[in-house]
């Protein structure tokens, strides 16, 4: 077994979060934005260091490979060095640096490979400047198309190829990931429940499935001071007594549902008007799509008798649960005993680029626990030690699936 050097991946990661840093000790690192730029720069700048070859695809996605003594496609590492606006300096980036230290071991240590490696930072994973989120590891997957993403406009107006093409990372359609043996993403949690448990490990089999509606009520406008209460068609009321019902039988479901009601409009939004119309969403997330079925069932059947007011729900859209490979998975749950590292099988609740690189590559990911579970803010922090202890892992599971694949062995997607 070889541990990788903490130290050293700890000023990797502070020499990163300098790259768009806030006042508050976070990142606002957006896709392809100057402060992006310099973070490829150096990621580049890194890897070609490290002897490997550096290829661009057409969707800006950056590919670092280091050959091995057979001509077979590559085990692949990484994640997407993007960032929300104001988030933290460990999402999305610490998989790529992760796997930087990994080549820094095996270069220390002179290991040599039969099979290449492969380091991948994808473009727009995030989804804050440009819609949707993990726009390019969705057009390699063939899950977007690849035109209609170069149409995204970020809020001035300024559109994802032209983006691209002033980044200097547009590249070649050739040189998108077509093959690989397997893709291992090393990420945050991003939530709470490694540390609540006190586990250092997350061995993370797949990504839950969801569902997001809209609920349109519609009532009626009017005076806010002359309307006696007992006349009104208020929507703002009827909206309360929807989420409250929703709350209340979402919860007699399952106890592992996960349901959010996020986005709220108000029409007009005046303090003197009775609104006319509220518009909100639930997204509602789960790892059974029996349990998914239930959602959506008492969402088209909403009781509407007595509430004064139209109610239309609609479905904006959904996923089915993406389930990582078995093989690598236990590759991981190994590697974590190798080194009496505490580990827990789970569910990702978030999106990640492995959920769609799942579908042409047998994939799996490793969590690391996040401190309160805080992620998406300038609070996110994972202690340096438990990225230190990801990483090992991860080399670990890549040294592992090297012997394997060297003698033959393969996996096939499910």
């Amino acid at each position: 077994m070889y541990k990788c050097n903490s130290r050293r991946l700890q000023e990797l990661i502070e020499q990163f979060s300098q790259f768009g840093a806030t006042e508050n000790g976070g990142v606002t690192r957006l896709s392809l934005s100057n402060e992006d730029v310099l973070a490829r720069n150096y990621f580049c700048e890194c890897c070609d260091e490290l002897g490997m070859d550096i290829k661009i695809d057409d969707m800006g996605n950056i590919y670092a490979i280091l050959p091995g003594k057979k001509d077979t496609p590559p085990i692949v590492m990484g994640s997407h060095l993007d960032s929300v606006e104001k988030g933290g300096k460990f999402d999305g980036v610490l998989g790529v640096l992760t796997a930087i230290e990994a080549i820094r071991t095996l270069k220390e240590n002179e290991l040599e490979l039969d099979i290449p490696i492969m380091i991948v930072n994808f473009t727009n994973e995030e989804g804050a400047r440009f819609d949707p989120a993990m726009m390019s590891s969705g057009v390699i997957s063939a899950k977007f198309e690849k035109e209609k993403m170069l149409q995204s406009v970020d809020k001035n107006g300024t559109s994802f190829k032209e983006a691209l093409q002033a980044s200097g990372y547009e590249g070649d359609q050739e040189n998108r990931l077509k093959e690989a043996l397997a893709y291992i993403e090393l990420h945050i949690e991003q939530g709470p429940v490694l540390e609540a448990k006190q586990l250092e490990i997350g061995v993370v089999e797949g990504v839950l499935g969801m569902v997001c509606y809209e609920i349109m009520v519609t009532g009626q406008s009017n005076h806010a001071g002359t309307t006696p209460m007992t006349m009104r068609q208020d929507p703002m009321i009827v909206t309360s007594k929807i989420i409250t019902y929703l709350h209340e039988e979402f919860g007699k479901i399952d106890e592992q549902l996960v349901f959010t009601f996020g986005r709220m409009n108000v029409s007009p939004n005046i303090h003197t008007v009775i609104p006319n119309n509220v518009t909100f969403t639930i997204d509602s997330r789960h790892q059974k799509p029996e349990i998914i079925q239930k959602v959506e069932d008492i969402l088209n059947n909403l009781p509407t008798e007595d509430m004064g007011c139209s109610i239309k729900p609609v479905k904006l859209w959904g996923r089915d649960t993406v389930y990582f490979d078995p093989h690598i998975c236990n590759e991981v749950e190994r590697a974590c005993q190798s080194f009496g590292y505490t580990a827990h099988r789970m569910f990702s609740g978030a999106g990640h680029d492995a959920q769609y690189i799942a579908s042409i590559v047998p994939s799996a990911m490793i969590f690391v626990p996040s401190i309160n579970g805080k992620s998406h803010c300038e609070e996110e922090e994972t202690t340096f030690e438990d990225c230190a202890k990801g990483a090992d892992v991860l080399l670990e599971t890549v040294l592992t699936l090297q012997t394997k694949f060297s003698i033959g062995e393969t996996y096939t997607l499910h």
